[in-house]
């Protein structure tokens, strides 16, 4: 068997901890590995970089991807995936393990659909991803979010402030919702829950009636008013509300610094996995955690579905806040 990995989207903290299992899996089997370098655009250049033990050595605490990640609009048409199809041929590709997201695993449905044997491995800090309950990178996203959460309040505290804090997650709340609720955020705005910014800034005048030193306030950046949004809105209606916000993004922070070691295990476990189901003569699929235990999901269902987001903790959240 020849088999290559790559990894494709946003790269997040754990990813160089699965590229390390799906090589070294490999190899132990007697397998010839190969890395994909900056993803699908590498895929359709035929940039193959043969690995061994050695070459996935010293990866595992690194953050992001040493394999490289790329947007590849090419790979979204057919004639695009057609070249990477010749390009695997060419190089006697037998199997491929994606390594990303949402759209990395479309891309590793579209191929499979051509008949060639791909395996998905969830990952994304943004943990929409159907099929798996946690994916590789939210554990340290969440972490990285948190810290910077109580850093803040330290601060709003200090000046009895009232705290933006927009965190990642594309259209899902998944970060903002976990966070905040750890975090112990006075409210919180999703995409999933529509916000309105008179709501809020009941609940940070709220927060101050109760005597509280600080209201922050974490935001998804995907919600319909996201941290510009509501700012935007405070500034607008400052003199009628009788306070201003400051806001800080958190951003990129939360994809980078060394994986934690949820990550690192997770990410350990799905790369293995994926080698195993290859070996077993399985693919198409996706490899994930559901119930704390490894999952497959067909990568049709994956790219099709939409995972559900439990907004009953929105609730918990503001009882918890009070």
């Amino acid at each position: 068997m020849r088999v290559a990995v790559l990894t494709s989207g946003g790269d997040a903290p754990g990813m160089n901890a699965a590229i390390r299992a799906v090589v070294r899996t490999g190899v132990e089997k007697g397998w010839e590995m190969f890395g994909v370098r900056q993803g699908y655009a590498g895929l359709i250049a035929g940039n193959f970089r043969p690995m061994g033990a050695r070459d996935a050595g010293e990866i595992m605490q690194r953050g992001g991807t040493i394999l490289g990640s790329a947007r590849c609009p090419e790979f979204q048409t057919d004639e695009g995936r057609l070249k990477a199809l010749r390009a695997l041929n060419q190089d006697g590709i037998d199997a491929l393990v994606v390594i990303g997201g949402n759209g990395s695993q479309s891309g590793a449905e579209k191929l499979s659909g051509l008949g060639f044997k791909v395996v998905g491995v969830a990952s994304t800090i943004d943990n929409d991803l159907v099929g798996s309950d946690i994916t590789i990178g939210v554990d340290t996203a969440l972490n990285i979010a948190l810290e910077a959460i109580d850093r803040l309040k330290v601060t709003a505290s200090s000046h009895q402030r009232a705290l933006l804090v927009e965190v990642m997650g594309r259209n899902c709340g998944y970060l903002a919702l976990m966070s905040g609720i750890a975090g112990g955020a006075e409210a919180i705005s999703i995409p999933e829950v529509e916000t309105d910014p008179e709501e809020i800034a009941r609940e940070i005048r709220s927060a101050y009636q109760r005597g509280k030193p600080h209201a922050i306030v974490v935001v998804a950046e995907g919600a319909r008013y996201n941290a510009e949004g509501l700012a935007n809105f405070f500034k607008q209606n400052s003199g009628r509300l009788g306070f201003a916000v400051r806001t800080t993004v958190i951003g990129y922070v939360q994809r980078g610094g060394a994986p934690t070691y949820a990550d690192r295990m997770l990410a350990t476990r799905l790369g293995a996995a994926a080698v195993e189901e290859l070996a077993a003569g399985r693919h198409g699929v996706l490899v994930g955690m559901c119930k704390g235990e490894l999952s497959t999901t067909p990568l049709s269902e994956v790219v099709a579905g939409k995972k559900p987001l439990d907004t009953a903790l929105l609730r918990l959240a503001g009882i918890l806040a009070r």
